[in-house]
């Protein structure tokens, strides 16, 4: 039972990181190892560059991302990674989908729902019965 569970955390996390690297480059492009230290806040995963290369890597594949080498002042060339114009559509819907979901699952947790989106987004809604 145990294994299982850590299966579902483990495939939680990969989609979940694939999302946290598409909204940091969103931002702005990064490095490999300034997108690991975005991505990494005091108690929250630990998070490695090796699982982050792989992400990049397919995100490229997909013209989701682009990188460029630039040179730096602190060592070696550094390749940088920034969204393409695909990869912010893809983002921007990722993050609405993912948005849902959470509201989805505090919602089926009886936890209070969120105020309603000011742009207009749809939001999923799940209503209980009152026991009689």
């Amino acid at each position: 039972m145990a294994e299982e569970t850590d299966n579902k955390i483990t495939q939680l996390r990969k989609g979940i990181l694939e999302l946290a690297v598409l909204a940091a480059l969103h931002r702005r492009s990064h490095y490999g190892y300034s997108l690991v230290r975005s991505l990494t806040t005091p108690g929250s995963l630990d998070i490695k560059e090796g699982t982050v290369y792989p992400i990049l890597a397919r995100l490229s594949r997909e013209g989701l991302v682009r990188s460029e080498w630039v040179e730096s002042s602190q060592g070696p060339p550094r390749k940088y990674y920034e969204l393409t114009a695909s990869g912010r559509s893809v983002s921007e819907s990722l993050k609405a989908e993912f948005g849902r979901l959470v509201l989805l699952v505090a919602s089926a947790g009886g936890e209070p729902q969120a105020e309603p989106d000011p742009q207009g987004e749809k939001k999923i809604a799940i209503r209980r019965k009152k026991d009689e």
